[in-house]
């Protein structure tokens, strides 16, 4: 008879493979939740400083103001201010100035939808706007009603160091002349919060 070789695992080679990949995965996942939780907070804020970038250039550029403002509708054809920033938010031209579009030659030029699942924003005086006059500057309260300077996005861990020593939360500032920018300090976003009187998340 002829000696056939066998090929497969053996239980012993099954049993150390499982081990390993178990090992492995016990430490990728939690790092990986981590990384997703990351993205979401570093892509919310990007996406809000880009919108006011975009706002502040197409001011000075169509010489016209430009208003980011919260919409609850911000993905509609008819999309108005309105509602919360977490509910979306639009970019678009504010002839008269009023804070409100409407009129055909309002154009809406962003829409942001709702944002990602699990983070919060505190915002500064429940401020729901920002407008930029025709200079690229910022036009401050406009109507009596204070415009956007602080914002604090934050998900479930709150405002703890994270990778790389910064705070997992995110403070947005914005200048009254319009000016924006990101920050990740944690003692900063703490002074923020106790301005607003609000908590994280």
């Amino acid at each position: 008879m002829k000696k056939r070789t066998q090929t497969g695992f053996t239980l012993y080679e099954l049993l150390i493979t499982l081990l390993i990949v178990g090992v492995v995965l016990s430490f990728g996942i939690p790092n990986l939740s981590e990384f997703t939780k990351n993205s979401r907070m570093t892509s919310t804020a990007n996406d809000l400083h880009a919108s006011f970038y975009m706002a502040r250039s197409e001011a000075a550029r169509a010489k016209t103001n430009i208003t980011i403002c919260a919409s609850a509708n911000s993905m509609d054809a008819n999309a108005d201010c309105g509602g919360t920033w977490d509910q979306g938010y639009i970019v678009f031209v504010d002839d008269n100035g009023d804070i409100a579009r409407a009129g055909a030659t309002e154009t809406v030029l962003r829409a942001h939808p709702v944002i990602a699942e699990g983070v919060t924003l505190a915002i500064a005086n429940d401020a729901t706007f920002f407008s930029f006059a025709a200079t690229g500057l910022g036009r401050g309260d406009v109507g009596g009603n204070p415009s956007i300077t602080q914002v604090v996005m934050c998900d479930e861990r709150g405002n703890i160091k994270a990778a790389g020593g910064n705070s997992a939360a995110r403070l947005f500032v914005t200048t009254p002349l319009g000016r924006a920018t990101i920050l990740r300090d944690e003692s900063m976003i703490d002074a923020a919060l106790t301005g607003m009187g609000k908590t994280c998340p």
